[in-house]
């Protein structure tokens, strides 16, 4: 079933709550990002080490959950109401094995952190943050089975609400772990990580007691009854569900492994480097939320066989993030330097932020391009073809291109920081197109409402 109202209505109607959740999500790292850049260079550089490895193994993992979206989104296309409920029990399953995965990478962080080749010092405050990190997880998985669920079937208010609460709780309690107030020590740095995991714990409880009790949700029979994890299931999901953990692996790698790589030039360009990318991750929450929007609304048009409809949304989708992008892409190109100030009042790290973040004004609008098109193709339940995409664009152009770039001489003097950007750019611009054309190639046919798949 799909709604009488109009495409940029419906966009509309389901992007403005996915953009303030996201928004509540990039503002605890932004948050995180200012608080240890008051402290102190090394903590800076320390969280966003830490950040990257707790992002690279959390989002690699945790998406393979995102399969659950868009099969959500075509059974309520469809009408299908009571095998929603199915999906996400065993969703759930899958989130708690994936838990114990994600758990014991962070506790055991040491294949990642022999990259960076970190000072003692630094290294020291990684692996605490790490540790605190950790026990996030369980709540980070638990959280995304409800946000696959509820955003499937077109209510992404509920969770920008405890986005929100999240949010709320974010600066008092790193302010009680960073500088140690009410008996617990000052962890400085570390302090994030800890804050994190008893703000997912209790957004994820929030979030399922929500579940449980509102009247809109009891038609998909979600506490129906109790189900042990059926293989059949269980593999139907794995399978749209592991490219896509894939891609974002490969996405997310390609990240952290520039950061890493980056480290081994000293914490402040370390520190200039997650500035450059914390702006970046903040601003890429208006097309990640578009994108989001954009490919339930595929899904559930295709679920509802409506093929027209969902390229149709597709094209739509495109057209505002990449308007979108070329805005806030012009607005981080003049106010560069005013935004690194807001960070941080060490003059070297600023000048170096400030270059960087001019760069970033181009990475973000080719960012902006795939990000819409990797969702809405996942709408389609494709998956497989653009995780090769991305394999060969972010890992092959970007970090070989940025390491080559940035730390080598292979193209003239070793532009540090700076390759690596000019690199990824180059990635998401050869990403951006490929998805782009396969898309095109696949939206012009007239496709029935398909079974899972990862074609």
């Amino acid at each position: 079933m799909t709604t009488s109202r109009s495409l940029p209505r419906e966009l509309l109607h389901l992007a403005w709550p996915v953009l303030i959740g996201q928004a509540a999500v990039m503002a605890n790292g932004v948050i995180d990002t200012l608080m240890a850049g008051r402290l102190s260079s090394v903590d800076l550089a320390a969280v966003g080490i830490g950040a990257s490895i707790y992002i690279s193994v959390i989002m690699a993992l945790m998406g393979v959950l995102l399969a659950l979206t868009p099969v959500v989104a075509h059974h309520y296309g469809a009408q299908r109401y009571a095998e929603i409920g199915a999906d996400v029990r065993q969703c759930a399953w899958l989130a708690l094995a994936l838990s114990l995965l994600a758990f014991a990478a962070l506790k055991h962080p040491d294949p990642l952190l022999a990259f960076s080749r970190l000072t003692p010092e630094v290294e020291i405050k990684v692996r605490a943050y790490l540790d605190g990190t950790a026990w996030a997880v369980p709540g980070v998985m638990f959280f995304r089975v409800f946000y696959g669920f509820t955003t499937g079937i077109g209510r992404p208010r509920p969770v920008m609400a405890f986005n929100l609460v999240g949010l709320a709780l974010k600066a008092p309690l790193n302010w009680v772990f960073m500088y140690g107030h009410f008996g617990f020590p000052a962890m400085g740095g570390a302090g994030c990580g800890w804050s994190s995991a008893i703000i997912m714990w209790t957004v994820a409880t929030l979030a399922w007691l929500w579940c449980r009790r509102d009247a809109d949700y009891a038609p998909y029979g979600v506490f129906a009854r109790f189900d042990p994890p059926r293989l059949s299931a269980l593999r139907e999901f794995l399978a749209l569900g592991l490219p896509m953990g894939a891609t974002f692996l490969v996405d997310v790698t390609a990240f952290t492994f520039m950061a890493l790589f980056i480290a081994r030039l000293g914490p402040e360009v370390s520190a200039a480097h997650q500035i450059a990318a914390n702006v970046a991750v903040f601003v890429f929450m208006v097309p990640l939320a578009l994108g989001a929007a954009t490919g339930v609304l595929v899904g559930q048009a295709l679920g509802a066989g409506e093929s027209r409809r969902a390229r149709h949304a597709g094209l739509l989708g495109l057209g505002v993030g990449g308007g979108a992008a070329a805005i806030t892409g012009a607005a981080i190109g003049f106010g560069a330097g005013p935004l690194a100030r807001a960070y941080t009042a060490d003059p070297q790290v600023v000048a170096a932020a400030a270059a960087l973040l001019s760069i970033v004004a181009v990475y973000h609008m080719a960012d902006a391009v795939q990000a819409v098109m990797a969702q809405v193709l996942r709408g389609y339940k494709r998956a497989t073809v653009p995780m090769v995409i991305y394999a060969l664009s972010l890992w092959g152009v970007g970090l070989g291109g940025g390491y080559l770039l940035g730390l080598t001489d292979a193209f003239g003097p070793a532009r540090g920081a700076a390759g690596f950007w000019l690199a990824a750019v180059a990635s998401l611009v050869v990403a951006g197109a490929g998805v782009l054309a396969y898309f095109l190639r696949i939206s012009a046919q007239t496709i029935p409402a398909p079974a899972i798949t990862s074609a």
